[in-house]
């Protein structure tokens, strides 16, 4: 068959087609084989080929589902938000500085963590952590000398004492008052002879954000001083002798903000609240503007969701800005501004990798079926249909066919039409539906039945991976992430597919897609050939889904490996950590290794002694289950 250079696919195709350019960031590209790259300096000439990567993996015995790691994507990110910072406090002559922060909570892996911090040394990048087990683990960490340490969430007299140690340790620690009860116990910890570390208070602010997270901030928000409690706790903390130790202001609106409007309010309202705190004589030095700065996960640059109207450094030049002006106007000294970007920092910098195990079929299955003179009227009625419709009378030829179908289904419950004949009509009506809607799309306008129609009438593409355990905020929030197949991308897909998950439950499921201004209902994917693997990455997961995934079904963490390019262009693995097994995911739940042996042997003790089995039957079956805990609990 000839094909004209119009029909022809090409990578810039595919680059346009799933967004590459526009919610990328920068960090991906396409090889002319049709292969995903990584992109960690933005070069194309210097990428990360992830089919290499894979194959890689495959001679250690790893495959898929498998979690990648750009480690050098974290550096990227880092200079990206102190430069636009840097930036903006230079155009606008702003005589505080800037250090950004990192919230433990966003992604708690040690090798993301210490890569941030390796990377946004020079930068003087802190950590903030919401409990005491993760001041812990930051207590452990390197950091640059003058990195802060901001202690957030629920805190008792431990994690107080905690705090202080720390500080001993020669870290700068704040521990923010959030309630008024830890005010209580900062007082006793004061009064028991240990000096407290440096102290902030987190403020309910007015002003509240948007999006999926939006009630994370605002007046009724969970965390938090009102105004009248933020003057008593400074009352108190003057009566106790410890004014001096108070250094730092906190709030916080959200996460993934998508309105920059928003962010201008709440740094307006902050920045008044600390200006006027310092006129109060409380030494306040440090303002920390939380998290909430988004990223753009469909690439529509909208206030949608799944987006944000505003760019990094656009987000920068406002927060400078703000606090500049109210600290003018106040005449105070401006402060060092910190910001919690943990999801700008790391979201980019991991993918899921899964493998399509099969698809399932939107209605048309094979071959249409052959019909004879003895079918039932209805089914012929449905054969003349399938035969004769056109662009020209597609909408009232499927008309027709919905009311035969219609009539097969009535008649069938009588008794009528047996299951072959149903069999035929359904075949038929799916060909139908999908004529229909091919024609449909020649119009200038769809009509809405045939939208949706086009969003129901997609295929079903069976992927070995838990959306519970690696995809958790687009079950819990339906949280959009870019999809790509990372090869073929040279290919026209001709499919169109959501993705279901391995797991038992019918949430399982991704079916929300970014396609610029819109979502969609399916995926564009390549037809799926035998003996040979199709793979698909979900992006931008670097951001809370590590620490967020549960053990649905028991399928527990994938395979994860860091990727790092060498200045050579070769790739280096490091950090190659095998997923969970059987038997560890079961461990969770009670279910010990040697107890689960020991019972499955006794049970075939029994059987053997009752001359059900012999020995070695036996013990092979013993050693089979043992095999069975020691595997991937994923597809092999």
């Amino acid at each position: 068959m000839n094909v004209s250079v119009a029909d022809r696919f090409t990578t810039a195709d595919a680059v346009e087609l799933y967004g590459l350019d526009a919610w990328g960031n920068g960090y991906l590209a396409i090889s002319d084989e049709g292969n995903l790259l990584v992109t960690p300096t933005r070069e194309p000439a210097r990428a990360i080929d992830v089919s290499a990567v894979l194959k890689l993996l495959s001679q250690r015995g790893i495959g898929t589902p498998l979690l990648l790691r750009f480690p050098q994507l974290l550096q990227g990110q880092v200079e990206e938000l102190a430069g636009s910072f840097s930036r903006a406090i230079a155009e606008y002559g702003y005589g505080g500085s800037f250090q950004p922060v990192f919230p433990l909570k966003v992604n708690q892996q040690r090798t993301a963590v210490e890569g941030l911090l390796a990377s946004g040394a020079r930068f003087g990048l802190g950590l903030e952590v919401g409990s005491r087990p993760e001041l812990l683990g930051a207590a452990a960490l390197a950091a640059s000398p003058g990195a802060i340490v901001v202690c957030n969430g629920f805190k008792d007299r431990e994690y107080l004492s905690a705090a202080a140690m720390v500080a001993r340790l020669g870290r700068q620690v704040v521990v923010v008052i959030e309630k008024p009860f830890e005010l209580e116990a900062i007082l006793e910890l004061a009064a028991s002879g240990r000096v407290p570390p440096l102290i902030g208070f987190r403020i309910r602010l007015q002003a509240r954000g948007a999006g999926l997270w939006e009630k994370s901030g605002g007046y009724a928000s969970k965390f938090g001083l009102s105004t009248r409690q933020l003057l008593q706790a400074v009352e108190r903390l003057s009566q106790a002798g410890l004014r001096d130790h108070v250094a730092l202001l906190h709030f916080h609106i959200g996460s993934q903000i998508p309105e920059i409007r928003k962010i201008k309010n709440a740094v307006r309202e902050g920045g008044r609240i600390y200006a006027k705190l310092c006129k109060l004589g409380v030494p306040l030095r440090f303002l920390d503007v939380g998290g909430g700065l988004g990223i753009d996960y469909d690439g529509s640059k909208t206030s949608s969701d799944a987006s944000v109207n505003y760019t990094v450094q656009e987000y920068a030049n406002d927060v400078v800005f703000g606090i500049g002006e109210v600290c003018a106007e106040e005449s105070v000294a401006p402060p060092t501004i910190l910001c919690e970007s943990g999801r700008m920092l790391v979201a980019y910098h991991s993918m899921l990798v899964t493998d399509v195990r099969g698809a399932i079929s939107s209605g048309q299955d094979g071959e249409l079926p052959k019909l004879g003179a003895k079918e039932p009227q209805v089914v012929r009625e449905l054969g003349e249909v399938e035969r004769h419709i056109n662009v020209k009378n597609h909408r009232e030829f499927y008309h027709d066919a919905l009311e035969y179908r219609d009539q097969m289904y009535s008649m069938f419950n009588l008794g009528m039409i047996d299951l072959e004949g149903r069999a035929k009509a359904e075949s038929l009506f799916w060909a139908i539906a999908h004529k229909t809607l091919r024609y449909s799309r020649s119009a200038k306008v769809m009509a809405e039945e045939f939208a949706e129609l086009e969003s129901r009438l997609h295929d079903k593409y069976i992927c070995n991976f838990s959306v519970f355990q690696s995809l958790p905020d687009h079950w819990a929030l339906d949280q959009l992430f870019p999809v790509v197949p990372i090869h073929r991308l040279n290919e026209r897909p001709t499919r169109r597919a959501s993705l279901v998950d391995i797991t038992c439950d019918s949430d399982g499921e991704v079916d929300k897609f970014v396609d610029g201004r819109r979502i969609k209902g399916a995926l564009e994917v390549h037809e799926l050939t035998a003996g040979r693997p199709y793979h698909l990455a979900f992006l931008l997961v670097g951001a809370y889904q590590d620490t967020m995934g549960d053990l649905h079904n028991l399928f527990g963490r994938v395979h994860e490996a860091e990727v790092l390019l060498e200045p050579d262009g070769g790739i280096v693995l490091r950090n190659v950590r095998r997923g969970e097994l059987a038997g560890q995911a079961l461990a969770y739940f009670g279910f010990e290794e040697k107890v689960l042996v020991a019972r499955v042997g006794a049970s075939l003790e029994e059987r053997v002694t009752a001359g059900e089995m012999d020995g070695a039957e036996a013990a092979s079956l013993l050693e089979d289950y043992r095999k069975g805990l020691r595997r991937y609990t994923y597809l092999g």
